[in-house]
């Protein structure tokens, strides 16, 4: 397990990319896989960007560490700065990260139940800054924000 400073190192990653995603218009989530004490993957969402209904930034730190054997990611971490939807969720439990931990749950509350049915051990942070940054985002694209997360537009 990491300890306090680790863990807050790896978190500010995941709010650097989430910072990212803000700065290029796109939805402000990001995530970071740590293996070893490293970065192995790292990405934000990335939906409006690249026009993909699947780049979550779980997904996309997914998709940036690349083929990993299975020993690797059942070793990992996995650091998130909102709540990880169902299909985040899923992912996670197909590779097999033991370990998650959440920037913040009050924007949304994604399938953290699932993960803890499945025996991940899942961490929720009240971090102001990923709270603040979604609140800004939301408030600025209340149409997009309702798109990424599935809920009906109002147009």
């Amino acid at each position: 397990m990491t300890g306090r400073d680790d863990t807050q190192r790896f978190m500010q990653a995941a709010i650097d990319e989430a910072q990212k995603g803000f700065d290029e218009g796109g939805i402000p989530i990001g995530s970071v896989i740590v293996h070893n004490g490293q970065i192995i993957g790292r990405g934000h969402n990335r939906r409006v960007q690249n026009g993909s209904p699947i780049l979550h930034g779980e997904m996309d730190a997914f998709e940036n560490a690349g083929r990993q054997p299975a020993s690797v990611y059942a070793a990992a971490t996995l650091y998130t700065t909102l709540s990880p939807c169902a299909m985040c969720s899923g992912a996670i439990l197909l590779y097999g990260i033991k370990r998650v931990v959440v920037g913040e749950n009050q924007t949304f509350l994604g399938e953290e139940a699932l993960l803890r049915s499945r025996g991940v051990a899942v961490e929720v942070h009240d971090e102001a800054t990923c709270r603040d940054l979604m609140q800004r985002f939301i408030q600025a694209n209340p149409t997009l924000w309702n798109e990424d997360i599935g809920h009906e537009s109002d147009n």
